[in-house]
């Protein structure tokens, strides 16, 4: 919306405030990070047995995002990772992550099916990008 927010406002010094806000505006885009169209290619990706094929898979999957979803996914992931760094102090561990932002990007268009097995699934796909960024992502 156009509402202008002021982060100089004591209430976004609450960090489960500001990844409250950041969850909440990925889940409620129209279409995910990973676009409905994406969802079982990424799924049959990540259900591969050989770890390089699998990787391969994933990378040029992310690669044929479409370029604001493909970008926007580099600079969250970037982030996501820096936040990793510090699971001592902050308990976000690369699966904690993927727990939290697994199903709120990446999701099928209809909620028909086994959720529970596509939420492991939508975990295992965002922890695959985080321990694999600086290959699916190389600068």
């Amino acid at each position: 919306t156009d509402e202008h927010l002021d982060l100089d406002d004591g209430r976004w010094e609450d960090i489960h405030v500001v990844t409250g806000a950041l969850k909440l505006f990925f889940r409620e885009l129209l279409e995910p990070l990973v676009p409905f169209s994406h969802f079982d290619k990424f799924i049959a990706a990540i259900k591969m047995q050989d770890p390089s094929r699998r990787g391969r898979c994933v990378r040029d999957l992310v690669f044929s995002l479409p370029p604001a979803h493909h970008d926007t996914m580099k600079v969250l992931f970037r982030h996501l990772c820096r936040v990793i760094e510090y699971k001592e102090e902050n308990r976000m561990s690369v699966q904690s992550v993927a727990i939290v932002f697994g199903p709120t990007l990446l999701r099928p268009a209809s909620e028909e099916g086994n959720m529970a097995m596509h939420m492991v699934f939508q975990n295992q796909v965002v922890e695959h990008i985080l321990n694999q960024y600086s290959y699916i992502f190389p600068d």
